[in-house]
C-alpha cells in the first residue's frame, strides 16, 4: 500500500463537485484545490503585506493543494447536507479523518510526518486562510454559473456570498474589495 499515496492523490479529477446541481460546467475537486491554492496563497500574501502576518504563503498554498484530498475516499458532499445537522457535520469530518489517515497510510513511514500537517491543517491560522479562500473558490464558482445563464446557482451565490461578509479575515476583506468584481467581467471587458 505505501508507495500509491500519488497515484491516489492523481484521482482527485475523478470527484465533481456540486454534485446536486445542474452545472454549465463541470468542476473537480482537482480543479477546485488549484483555485483555492492560488486564492489561499493571495490571501496570505495580501495579509503580510498590509495587515502585519507572517504566514508563509508557500504553505498555506500547498495545504490548499491538498484541503479536499480526503473526498477522494468520501467523495463531495454537499455544503447543504454537511452543515444542514451538527451530528451529520460530526460523523462527515470522522469520515474525513478516517479518510486523510488512509492517504498517509499509502506513504513511505518516513515521508508521513511531513505530509500529515499538509492533509490535517494542525495550524489554526492556515487552516483559515484555506477555509476563506475555499468559500471564496466556491462562490466564483456561482459567479461563473449565473454569468452563464444558470439560474440553479442564484441561490447558492446569494448564500455564499452572505457567508463569506460573515466576520471576514482581513485578507479576505482585502480580496474582495480589490478583486472580486473582475470575475464578473468578460475577457474582453479584462483586457
Amino acid at each position: 500500500m505505501a508507495g500509491h499515496f500519488f497515484p491516489m492523490i492523481a484521482r482527485m479529477r475523478y470527484i465533481s463537485r456540486w454534485g446536486l446541481m445542474r452545472n454549465t460546467f463541470e468542476e473537480n475537486i482537482q480543479e477546485h484545490s488549484h483555485q483555492v491554492a492560488v486564492l489561499a496563497h493571495a490571501l496570505a500574501v495580501i495579509e503580510n503585506r498590509y495587515f502585519g502576518g507572517t504566514v508563509d504563503p508557500g504553505a498555506v498554498a500547498v495545504a490548499a493543494l491538498y484541503h479536499d484530498a480526503s473526498e477522494i475516499l468520501t467523495g463531495d458532499m454537499p455544503t447543504p447536507i454537511k452543515y444542514d445537522n451538527p451530528a451529520i457535520r460530526d460523523a462527515y469530518k470522522a469520515v474525513e479523518h478516517v479518510a486523510e489517515q488512509k492517504l498517509l497510510s499509502m506513504l513511505p513511514e518516513d515521508l508521513r510526518p511531513d505530509f500529515e500537517p499538509i492533509l490535517t491543517i494542525p495550524d489554526l491560522h492556515i487552516h483559515a486562510l484555506v477555509k476563506a479562500a475555499d468559500k471564496l473558490s466556491a462562490y466564483l464558482k456561482c459567479v461563473e454559473e449565473v454569468k452563464a445563464g444558470n439560474a440553479e446557482f442564484r441561490k447558492a451565490k446569494e448564500q455564499t456570498w452572505d457567508a463569506l461578509c460573515q466576520k471576514p479575515l482581513p485578507a479576505l476583506r482585502y480580496f474582495m474589495d480589490h478583486f472580486l468584481a473582475g470575475y464578473e467581467l468578460t475577457l474582453d471587458e479584462l483586457n
